[in-house]
């Protein structure tokens, strides 16, 4: 008798689901477990201040906490409620289970190397305590670990990593999400969202955020908005920053609000069905792959968020120039493309992805200004600022990180304005100072500096800097290496 009492005690016991970047309910394998255990689930968000984990953006919080509301929302239909803990994330779980009374606690990896760190140390713990602990993959096609090169290393280069990485998604299928989650007879404690105070105040500079839709059923919409339209065309049109040509769901994905095997499934069956053309979803589909590749990057090389991928550029000589790097931060260099691109990211916690390559290109080379500065910027007013892609991409931009583009590629801004901005209907939108100016010179206004408006003259009466003089002084830091 004694046995089957405590073996009914056992499968009413709750399970713990600590959600993290996975905040959303189709497609979440450790909902999912949970769900089919048929015991009481337990959804347990965590605002860590594990010393060492990076807290979160302003603009990130702003999302944080429209994506948990979503979330709260979704498992309240679901017969369930989130709760929410801000603190030390292994405190808080022992405090959770203690006061629950659960035996088994599920999560989904996190890949850079202090959640994993982390991670494993509550992981150990609590086994060691009696405490079933498991973890599953909802963030990536495949595991930093799964695709090796022939000699069984990791990828340094990203076309034979996409390839190899191709390869091992002979099937990618999405779960659906649970019909119904069981709640338990007394939920723990919850903290109030709302008493988080994710949301600016005083002032509120979230207004122009008002284009995005935080939580999971947002990320579906704009994934099936991409899928039936914008995505024809995408490889040519996705370096226009003045069309409406790109998925904008790298913050959902951030989040978790939609996972990568939903992405790629949708693409793929558009691309079978003949509702797309396949060329462009498998353009659409390698920008997802550059993603799987910057998480295995840092997953192998965890120290890039402070060292270099090339160690050579270590030793790289930055200029020092607050003047310059506030002037790069309010959009006020003087170069009509790089300007837009900052105040777009300030209006909205987003810019265009190729106005990116140039606005950091522009702070690294024409500046000298470390790339580090730029990346705890973007890291601070991106609503998609991602760990790997951040950090891996501003050192894909400085020449030092894997598969950089070379440090001597200096993009021109004239030129690339008038290449991918060519009448100028992006920087118009984003300085409206500029609105008057012709096309030809909307790029270069100061070669019409006696007839810009006044309200323009300040900044675009002359640059911060001359394009070829900062070009040649890059050109010598780089050659002191």
């Amino acid at each position: 008798m004694q046995n089957k009492r405590d073996d009914s005690k056992a499968a009413e016991a709750p399970v713990i689901v600590w959600f993290r970047n996975d905040l959303r309910i189709a497609d979440n394998p450790a909902l999912r477990h949970a769900a089919d255990s048929g015991r009481p689930v337990i959804c347990l968000y965590i605002l860590d201040e594990t010393p060492g984990v990076r807290p979160l953006g302003a603009a990130s919080l702003w999302w944080l906490d429209k994506s948990l509301k979503s979330l709260g929302e979704s498992l309240e239909k679901l017969g369930n409620k989130l709760v929410l803990r801000k603190g030390v994330a292994a405190e808080v779980v022992d405090d959770v289970i203690a006061h629950a009374g659960a035996t088994c606690v599920l999560w989904n990896r996190l890949y850079d190397k202090t959640s994993v760190d982390r991670d494993t140390a509550i992981k150990a713990r609590l086994k060691d305590a009696g405490v079933d602990c498991q973890s599953f993959n909802a963030g990536l096609l495949n595991e930093p670990w799964t695709v090796q090169n022939g000699s069984g290393q990791p990828y340094k280069v990203f076309t034979p990593y996409w390839r190899a990485a191709r390869g091992h998604l002979t099937h990618v299928a999405a779960e659906p999400a649970p019909k119904h989650l069981k709640s338990p007879t007394h939920f723990p404690h919850s903290e109030s969202l709302a008493g988080w105070g994710l949301h600016p105040s005083k002032p509120d500079w979230s207004t122009g955020f008002a284009l995005w839709t935080p939580g999971e059923a947002g990320a579906l919409e704009r994934l099936d908005d991409f899928l039936s339209g914008p995505v024809d065309g995408y490889g040519e049109k996705r370096d226009l920053p003045g069309v409406e040509a790109t998925s904008r769901l790298s913050p959902h994905l951030h989040f978790g609000e939609i996972g990568p095997r939903q992405v790629y499934a949708a693409a793929r069956n558009a691309a079978e069905h003949g509702d797309v053309p396949a060329g462009e979803v498998e353009k659409f589909l390698s920008e997802l792959g550059w993603r799987e590749f910057n998480h295995a990057i840092l997953f192998h090389w965890p120290d890039l968020l402070t060292k270099s991928f090339k160690p050579e550029f270590d030793g790289f000589p930055w200029a020092r120039n607050d003047a310059y790097l506030e002037a790069w931060t309010k959009g006020e260099t003087g170069y009509p493309i790089v300007d837009a691109g900052m105040r777009e990211l300030w209006a909205t916690g987003f810019m265009h992805n190729r106005v990116r390559m140039i606005v950091a290109s522009f702070l690294i080379k024409h500046l000298l200004v470390d790339w580090r500065e730029g990346e705890a910027w973007f890291w601070d007013t991106l609503v998609d600022a991602d760990l790997p892609n951040n950090v891996g991409n501003w050192q894909w931009v400085a020449g030092s990180g894997a598969d950089a583009s070379p440090y001597f590629r200096i993009f021109n801004p004239i030129a690339q304005g008038e290449k991918f901005d060519p009448k100028g209907a992006y920087v118009r939108r984003w300085i409206p100072e500029l609105a008057g100016v012709p096309d030809e010179v909307i790029h270069s206004p100061w070669e019409r500096a006696l007839h810009l408006p006044a309200a323009a003259k300040r900044l675009y009466g002359q640059p911060l800097v001359d394009h070829a003089s900062a070009r040649e002084k890059a050109m010598e830091a780089y050659r002191s290496l």
